[in-house]
């Protein structure tokens, strides 16, 4: 027994093994055929080249900031009697924004009123004696010296009213520090100090940040070697080498969506590159009246350096790469299919501008190109009821036979 056991291992379960793997063989699914040049056209959706005009344009990455940003402080030592302002409001240029007790301030303008007055005083009659002696003078009733001290004293007692002049003044200008008012129109952050506390000259903090948000800045940066491109736009457009950059137009986005937040133009273009970073710093000035860019907010920019007139597009899926480069299937009137090389200047909003290998009306394809081979005849594909909105751009739909419909 022990004998045909190991008989029937050693030659039984090599036999099952082989059966089975014929057995597996013989009935596994046949394998789809490769699509064949005579065989039946492949289902491709195509579209033709066509020839419109396109702006040029630079993207960047930039922040938005404020038009003009100010820390509201104050010029004098004085306790904060009130403010004139609730935090985040819009507040106009002019406004009240903090009030400081101004009584000492006061005291000081009527001290020095009031010895300008006195002076004037003391000059006036100066005057008067100085008129009797130069009619006692003509009488050679004085002396010339008299004559001449008391010109020098009206002259000495004009020098201090006019002192007197500067010290109410200053005095002045002093009450008036203790009203405090917005330099410029714009939008008021968190309040930093409380009426009643003491407020002094030296705070760093002060006492509230103003930020004008319309219009605001947009700062970006580009690579150093689009320098070239913008001067050029700027000599395009007739503005001569020394030219504002407000020539060029700049577009802003939110930060990796296609949503437009606002538009406006090129103010500032830096006068140096940075080295460390191998970048050019570029500073934009847009309209905000929906305040929809906000300081601190990251966004993407677009500079319209230009437009492309009449440049040939296609859409972004009929432009595939392969191993001699980029190229596009072409075709013919024959519904055959060959794979053409272009050149590609650019891509956007869906679609590529072709700078070499394509002419207006030329049909290529736009879907379906991993079925195809060179010399390959094609048909086109109509979308089914509800995909529609899944049709290539400019893709022009035709009828399915019933005998593809499967395949």
């Amino acid at each position: 027994m022990s004998a045909v056991r190991r008989s029937l291992l050693l030659f039984g379960l090599p036999a099952l093994a082989v059966l089975g793997a014929a057995i597996w063989w013989f009935s596994r699914p046949a394998a789809a055929p490769a699509p064949k040049a005579g065989s039946g056209p492949v289902l491709v959706r195509t579209t033709e080249v066509r020839a419109q005009d396109m702006p040029i344009r630079l993207p960047g990455l930039g922040a938005v900031q404020a038009w003009e940003s100010v820390t509201v402080r104050s010029r004098i030592d004085g306790q904060l009697e009130s403010v004139g302002f609730k935090e985040g409001d819009t507040v106009r240029q002019g406004q009240l924004i903090a009030q400081l007790d101004d009584r000492a301030q006061k005291a000081q303008l009527a001290q020095a009123v009031a010895q300008r007055s006195r002076d004037q005083a003391q000059l006036d009659n100066a005057r008067q004696d100085l008129k009797r002696y130069v009619e006692l003078a003509r009488h050679a009733a004085i002396d010339r010296q008299t004559l001449d001290t008391q010109r020098a004293q009206v002259a000495a007692l004009q020098a201090t009213v006019q002192a007197d002049e500067a010290q109410v003044q200053a005095a002045q200008v002093q009450l008036a520090y203790t009203r405090i008012v917005a330099p410029f129109a714009g939008r008021t952050g968190a309040r930093l100090v409380d009426p009643g506390n003491l407020v002094r000259a030296a705070d760093a903090q002060g006492l509230v940040v103003i930020n004008q948000v319309d219009p605001i800045a947009v700062s970006f940066t580009v690579p150093d070697i689009a320098y070239g491109q913008i001067r050029d736009a700027l000599l395009a457009a007739g503005q001569g080498a020394d030219a504002a950059p407000d020539a060029i137009q700049v577009q802003v986005l939110s930060q990796g969506q296609s949503q437009v937040l606002g538009q406006g133009k090129l103010v500032l273009v830096d006068n140096q590159i940075d080295a460390a970073s191998g970048t050019l710093r570029l500073k934009a000035r847009l309209a905000n009246p929906g305040q929809r860019l906000w300081p601190g907010q990251t966004v993407d920019v677009r500079l319209i350096l230009g437009v492309r007139h009449d440049a040939l597009v296609v859409p972004d899926p009929a432009v595939q790469r392969g191993a001699q480069g980029l190229f596009v299937y072409v075709v013919g009137k024959d519904d055959v299919a060959q794979p053409r090389t272009v050149r590609v200047l650019a891509s956007q909003d869906g679609l590529s501008v072709i700078a070499q290998g394509l002419a207006a009306g030329d049909r290529v394809v736009v879907d379906g190109q991993y079925r195809l081979r060179p010399g390959v005849k094609v048909a086109e594909i109509q979308p089914q009821a509800g995909d529609g909105a899944k049709t290539s751009a400019g893709a022009k739909p035709v009828a399915v036979p019933a005998a593809n419909a499967a395949s």
